[in-house]
């Protein structure tokens, strides 16, 4: 190469020097440097800041979220990209389903986090996971009705393990008067009716249960059946003697119920399942779940650009292979695992190390969906780099983390090139 090719080769590369040297090489540097001085930038403190990383309870709370971190995020991603690859292979509708599962990678991460706080909002009327949460629970485990329901003013029951107990010993032929309050006109059950005053029956304990309010001022008389007021339908009623249920109804939706002669002498207990408060779903944000929450928001971001570079490695395995393994008496299970995979694992390492790196320096989704009552237990190094330099003034430690990530970071990044030479040279 003469003198002039070499000097407008260097030319060329001069400005993306000049960038890298800046905007690389100068801030790791600087970090490398900043990392053995003390809180004010002026003292040298050796290694105290790298003592920290071992010493620091919120630095050490982040090392071992990213090391979940690593250890899951990536793997799930790659499995779920390695599934939907081969699946959507099979399937007329292949490519539109990779463009909805690719879609989340068009978002910021800023964006995904705000949609996912959202998402595991703890209340069901906003939050779709507890939602859905909320709607399965409720399907095998209905929800009382009548949470807020209690006695009111002269009432013959009293509070007794979570639910209502009369006073005294009922007898056979008995009508007996359950008045409740507490609940509002539009929160009771479709099915409640106009309650009625329920007849006596000679061999039988019958009664009535009722919200025992009518609006309006004066208006209703305290302890009677009105002709406004609703029974409480679907109510459990127990007839309990000597502490067990001898005999239990269900009050039908005008609040009558009857017993049979077994309540005679027993006390009518209202359990406490009848007022038993709304399943409300999962604390997703909450100190023992919100890392396995983030990492979801990231695999449902990440998966699809798993998907798309997995399917681009499936595009280019010869189909002889796949039919021969078919012909030789290979079942579909064992093509995808003795074939499909093996085949497949250079791609697979790629996107497994790529996403690796990508984890390690995670920091707005855990910023941004973890709640401040829970951050210290989402936290990763990323973000304890952020709130170490930024909040609690310590840049030296923070520069000591922006280090240990770097040593963390190039190993992968060489494995990756290693792997990445290895398959140019094939």
């Amino acid at each position: 190469m003469t003198g002039t090719r070499k000097a407008v080769v260097a030319l060329f590369l001069l400005p993306a020097l000049v960038l890298l040297g800046a905007l690389v090489v100068y801030p790791i540097g600087y970090s490398v440097v900043r990392s053995f001085y003390d809180q004010q930038g002026d003292g040298f403190a050796g290694f105290d800041n790298y003592r920290a990383l071992f010493t620091d309870d919120g630095i050490r709370t982040a090392l071992k979220n990213n090391i979940v971190w690593v250890v899951f995020a990536p793997t799930v991603a790659t499995a779920l990209g390695l599934v939907f690859a081969v699946l959507t292979e099979r399937v007329r509708w292949g490519t539109a389903f990779k463009l909805v599962v690719f879609m989340p990678m068009a978002i910021s991460m800023l964006a995904a986090g705000i949609i996912f706080r959202l998402v595991y909002d703890q209340d069901p009327d906003k939050g779709v996971a507890n939602a859905v949460w909320v709607g399965v629970h409720d399907t095998f485990a209905p929800a009382s009705a009548f949470p807020k329901a209690h006695p009111g003013r002269e009432s013959p029951l009293t509070a007794e393990k979570g639910g209502f107990i009369t006073r005294d010993a009922v007898r056979a032929g008995q009508s007996v008067a359950l008045p409740l309050v507490g609940v509002a006109p539009d929160q009771m059950p479709g099915s409640a009716k106009k309650a009625v005053r329920a007849g006596t029956d000679p061999g039988k304990v019958t009664g009535t249960a009722w919200q025992d309010f009518t609006r309006g001022k004066g208006v209703g008389r305290l302890g009677q059946v009105d002709p406004s007021e609703l029974g409480y339908s679907g109510m459990t009623i127990e007839a309990v003697k000597d502490g067990e249920v001898v005999d239990s109804a269900t009050v039908g939706d005008d609040g009558t119920f009857s017993l049979s002669g077994k309540a005679d002498g027993a006390r009518l207990r209202l359990p406490a399942g009848n007022f038993a408060e709304p399943y409300n779903g999962v604390d997703w944000l909450g100190p023992s779940l919100v890392t396995p929450a983030i990492i979801g928001s990231y695999v449902w971001m990440w998966a699809g650009f798993a998907m798309v570079l997995i399917a681009a490695g499936l595009a280019g395995v010869p189909r002889e292979l796949l039919e021969a393994a078919r012909v030789d008496g290979a079942n579909e299970w064992q093509v995808f695992r003795r074939v499909t995979v093996p085949l497949l694992a250079p791609v697979l390492a790629v996107v497994a190390v790529t996403l690796m790196i990508n984890v390690l320096k995670v920091f707005d989704l855990v910023f941004i969906i973890a709640p401040g009552s829970s951050q210290d237990d989402a936290n990763v190094l990323a973000l304890e780099l952020y709130r170490k330099g930024f909040s609690e003034g310590r840049p030296g430690v923070a520069s000591a983390i922006a280090v240990f990530l770097l040593l963390l970071v190039i190993p992968v990044m060489l494995f990756n090139v290693r792997r990445l030479r290895r398959e140019v040279r094939r």
